[in-house]
């Protein structure tokens, strides 16, 4: 039979000339306007006017005004990002860690091509297409490579429902068990379940409480002996007092928005071994730390494979989904929604992987290893010159924070405004003490990005007290 009898009309178009033609000269255009693109640039005078009443206009329709006065123009090259107003910025929070390849990567461009091909610019429940197969594959055999029992991904948009969808698997497995075991300063999202097991208060007020959720110290930065064992008499307590009450134990391998700080694998193998006897499925929330260590998944790379039930993951992935493993398959039909994700964010997922891998970001001295040594070697300069203005620890792989001034929220905001006015984009974290955190793209920084973000950190340190005394000098939602 004539091979052409077969051919999908859709690789006809992806293979027709004109397409293949059309995405040489947008890769052509999009490198000519990048050209300048590559370094720090003050707003343009003469944009000052038009970009404040933008900014007031944004707030108008979204409620309130951003965190940063951030409107981007659409281009930008690697950690550099062009603003309306005509500045250029160093993006080195990405979104709070979403933009693993900066911006305007050219492998992107050609994603999004890829994906405006497409039938529809969203999949879901009721279609499937290649791509979306494709994806979950090759998420579960990356999760798989260590040995981890993960045979199922459920595709979704955000990565609050991912871990809603997590919840749901477990609690749905370990019926009647509902009640949640997490660390001090977790953070799950702020969907109306995910609120209650965030550790922060006000994200639940006038809310109706939908989890029971409890919480145990994390070891201390230095990981001491004494940490542990009070996090782990903690668990042990509560356990004893709700036996076999317990669904889940909610970790995040690297504390989050808790500041940055890593666990240990010793101590995460005697809590997970204490909670499992208890009947406890185990979660590994990877929405900010996938992609930022030694290997892609943060239980990879402290070596806990053997002990992921759940794992959910998003930002970096441009989608997010749950991964679990075939005995937790639900029994009813728990899990479906209409959209799992965007034509685009499946191809844009395709492509990061694929950049991750290429850029060699893993291994024990992989790219985001080397990169967090060399940034951290910089910070600790700056903090070994300006004295009493930042203090590490320096997070973990390509999750970089410092303890900046006095350690209070309202010194930490000072300086992420300031930082950003310089040309230099940050964000906070923890609360005891407050954080300055960096989530830069690990596919595309290099070592002279790191210099530039050190540069723009010591110019603005040589003018700042590190008091809180201070008046932020802007503000709004985050």
């Amino acid at each position: 039979m004539d091979s052409q009898v077969n051919d999908l009309h859709a690789d006809k178009l992806r293979s027709d000339p004109r397409v293949v033609e059309a995405e040489r000269l947008l890769r052509e255009a999009l490198q000519d306007a990048q050209a300048g693109i590559d370094g720090p640039r003050p707003p343009h005078p003469h944009r000052r006017q038009e970009y404040q009443a933008m900014l007031e206009r944004l707030a108008a329709a979204r409620g309130g005004p951003t965190y940063f006065p951030y409107i981007a123009s659409g281009i930008g090259q690697g950690p550099w990002v062009e603003l309306v107003d005509g500045s250029i910025k160093l993006d080195f929070i990405t979104g709070i860690g979403v933009h693993g390849l900066g911006h305007s990567h050219p492998a992107l461009l050609a994603a999004g091509l890829r994906a405006a091909l497409e039938d529809t610019v969203m999949q879901g429940n009721l279609q499937q297409h290649r791509a979306s197969l494709d994806i979950m594959e090759r998420l579960l055999t990356i999760a798989q490579a260590g040995g981890a029992k993960l045979d199922h991904c459920m595709l979704t948009t955000s990565g609050a429902m991912a871990n809603e969808n997590a919840l749901k698997i477990a609690f749905h497995n370990r019926h009647p068990a509902d009640r949640v075991l997490a660390l001090d300063n977790c953070f799950a999202g702020r969907s109306l379940a995910t609120a209650q097991l965030t550790d922060r208060p006000l994200y639940r007020v006038g809310l109706p409480t939908a989890l029971t959720v409890d919480y145990i110290p994390p070891e201390d930065p230095q990981h001491s002996p004494e940490s542990r064992q009070r996090s782990l008499a903690a668990a042990d307590k509560l356990l004893r007092r709700h036996p076999g009450k317990y669904a889940v134990l909610w970790l995040e391998l690297v504390a989050g928005e808790g500041g940055y700080y890593p666990g240990s694998t010793e101590f995460f193998v005697q809590l997970i071994e204490r909670v499992k006897a208890d009947g406890a499925l185990v979660v590994f929330d990877e929405v900010q730390t996938f992609g930022r260590l030694s290997r892609p998944f943060a239980f990879q790379h402290f070596g806990l494979d053997a002990h992921a039930d759940i794992v959910t993951v998003g930002k970096i992935t441009q989608l997010c989904a749950t991964l679990y493993g075939s005995q937790l398959k639900p029994t009813a039909p728990i899990l479906s929604q209409t959209f799992t994700a965007a034509s685009s964010s499946i191809e844009a997922c395709r492509t990061v992987l694929d950049e991750l891998e290429n850029s060699q970001c893993f291994g024990e001295q992989g790219g985001n290893v080397q990169r967090h040594e060399y940034f951290a070697s910089r910070l600790q300069q700056l903090a070994d010159k300006h004295v009493g203005k930042i203090a590490g620890p320096w997070g973990a792989g390509m999750m970089i924070a410092f303890t900046p001034g006095d350690g209070s929220a309202e010194c930490a905001r000072d300086l992420v405004h300031r930082l950003f006015d310089a040309g230099l984009m940050s964000f906070v974290a923890g609360s005891t003490p407050a954080r300055v955190r960096f989530l830069p793209p690990p596919a595309v920084t290099t070592r002279q990005h790191i210099d530039a973000a050190i540069e723009i950190l010591d110019h603005v340190l040589a003018d700042w007290t590190g008091k809180s005394t201070q008046t932020p000098t802007a503000g709004g939602k985050d």
